[in-house]
C-alpha cells in the first residue's frame, strides 16, 4: 500500500503545480499513473485489485462526467478523480468527491466574495432574478464563468480523504 500512496501524493502535488501554473493537467501524468496504479494494485491484491481499481476509476469518472460534458469542468480533473478512484478504490473517491465539492465551493465563494466588482455582481444578480419572476429576458447572462484551477479542489479533497481516513465526514 506505501507504493500507491507514493503514487497518489506525487500525481496530486504534480497536478496541483501544473493546474496552478498553466491550468492543465497533463496526460502524460495521468495515463502513467493509470497503469502504474492496476498493476499496483494486481500485483499487491490479485484480481480484486484490479477490479476494485476498475471500479474506483469508473466512480471517480462518473461523478464529473455530467460537469465536464456541461462545460463546467475540464477534461484533465475528470481524468485527476477517475484517476484517485483507480490508486484506491471506491470508498476512496467518494470520500474525496465529498471533501472535493465543499473545498470547490470554499473556493468558489472566496472568488465570488473577494473579486473586483462583488457589490456589481451581486446588485446585477438581484435584478435579475426579479426580471425573471415579472417575465423578462434577462440582459445580463447568468452563465458568466468564473473559473478556478478546480484540480486544486481535487487534490485538497484527496488529502483530507487520507488523512482523515474518508470517515470524518461521512
Amino acid at each position: 500500500m506505501l507504493l500507491l500512496n507514493v503514487l497518489l501524493f506525487c500525481v496530486l502535488i504534480i497536478c496541483t503545480f501544473t493546474d496552478l501554473r498553466s491550468r492543465k493537467i497533463y496526460n502524460k501524468v495521468i495515463f502513467p499513473s493509470l497503469v502504474l496504479a492496476l498493476l499496483i494494485n494486481g500485483v499487491l491484491l490479485g484480481w480484486q485489485g484490479i477490479w476494485s481499481s476498475l471500479l474506483g476509476f469508473s466512480l471517480g469518472l462518473g461523478i464529473l462526467l455530467i460537469p465536464y460534458l456541461l462545460g463546467g469542468m475540464g477534461a484533465g480533473d475528470v481524468k485527476l478523480l477517475a484517476l484517485i478512484g483507480a490508486i484506491h478504490g471506491v470508498s476512496f473517491v467518494f470520500a474525496t468527491a465529498v471533501y472535493m465539492a465543499l473545498i470547490g465551493g470554499v473556493i468558489g465563494l472566496c472568488i465570488l466574495i473577494f473579486r473586483k466588482g462583488f457589490l456589481q455582481r451581486i446588485k446585477s444578480f438581484f435584478y435579475t432574478l426579479v426580471g425573471l419572476k415579472l417575465g423578462m429576458k434577462p440582459s445580463v447572462p447568468l452563465n458568466k464563468r468564473i473559473a478556478f484551477p478546480y484540480g486544486v479542489a481535487i487534490a485538497v479533497g484527496a488529502f483530507l480523504a487520507f488523512f482523515l481516513q474518508g470517515v470524518e465526514l461521512l
